[in-house]
């Protein structure tokens, strides 16, 4: 067991004590993600209200559709699996801070003593690109949603379950935040040493593709809209990525700890 006061060095660290580590940060992470759930659960009905329900209603007002704004329950454990869906979604969204919190301090010890500092600008700009993420997938969810109601027909008007359309809606605010973590682990890579800079620049064409195909792969929606809204960022990312990558790799290597600098100008 690794305690506060007997922590070693990431090279004394054996297998087992990594993973001793890593469930550590798990458990950490499921009480998070249990407490802010239970928060979901408390504003569930707030949600629904002034969150969710206003993109399907703006839908019907703008098509001329004369029914109540409202979703329909057709089974009994309807109501039960949406509230309990949607307050898992918002728990992992209140405990966006802790996860990230601790996503940092498992990958700490692989970093050198002055790039640890980067831990609050870690965790404020994941957090901020997973706020913008979900709040773009929001800003277009009308759209799209209206663009695949319109395949219906003028004949056939849309009424929707709670299952199906809050678990779209939470879904593509979810995907979306997560996908604009895409320049972060860019980033983290890049500072690894896993992957060059300049070989990031030379693989743009197969990038365009892989985020496209990404894209696609996790806006369940499939429609064109939001697959532009979340490819168009993420590409844009790469390319930032790249910038700061060269930036903050070419620091690192010509970084040299002030010990090592002290003996230099001593021997000199």
């Amino acid at each position: 067991m690794i305690t506060r006061g007997s922590r070693t060095s990431p090279s004394e660290m054996t297998f087992w004590d990594h993973l001793t580590e890593l469930r550590s940060r798990i458990i950490k992470c499921a009480i998070a993600i249990a407490v802010g759930t239970v928060f979901g659960i408390l504003l569930y009905d707030w949600m629904i209200a002034d969150i969710f329900l206003p993109p399907y209603c703006h839908v019907l007002e703008n098509r001329g559709i004369d029914q109540p704004c409202a979703l329909v329950i057709t089974e009994p454990l309807d109501g039960f699996r949406t509230k309990l869906r949607v307050g898992i979604y918002a728990g992992f969204v209140f405990a966006m801070p802790v996860l990230l919190w601790q996503v940092w301090r498992f990958i700490t010890p692989a970093l050198h003593k002055n790039e640890k500092k980067w831990a609050i600008p870690f965790v404020v700009s994941a957090l901020l690109l997973f706020v913008t993420g979900a709040g773009l997938a929001y800003y277009t969810f009308e759209r799209a949603l209206d663009f695949l109601i319109s395949f219906g027909g003028d004949s056939v008007d849309p009424l929707f379950t709670p299952g199906s359309y809050l678990g779209l809606i939470t879904y593509m605010m979810m995907a979306f935040g997560v996908g604009f973590q895409f320049p972060i682990v860019l980033l983290f890579l890049q500072l690894a040493g896993i992957v060059e800079p300049r070989t990031l620049g030379k693989g743009r064409r197969y990038a365009v593709v892989g985020i496209v195909t990404l894209a696609a792969v996790i806006t369940p929606s499939g429609d064109p809209i939001s697959l532009a809204a979340l490819s168009v960022p993420m590409y844009i990312f790469y390319e930032l990525s790249i910038v700061v990558g060269h930036v903050l790799t070419r620091r690192r290597r010509g970084w040299v700890p002030r010990k090592e600098r002290r003996a230099a100008d001593a021997e000199s």
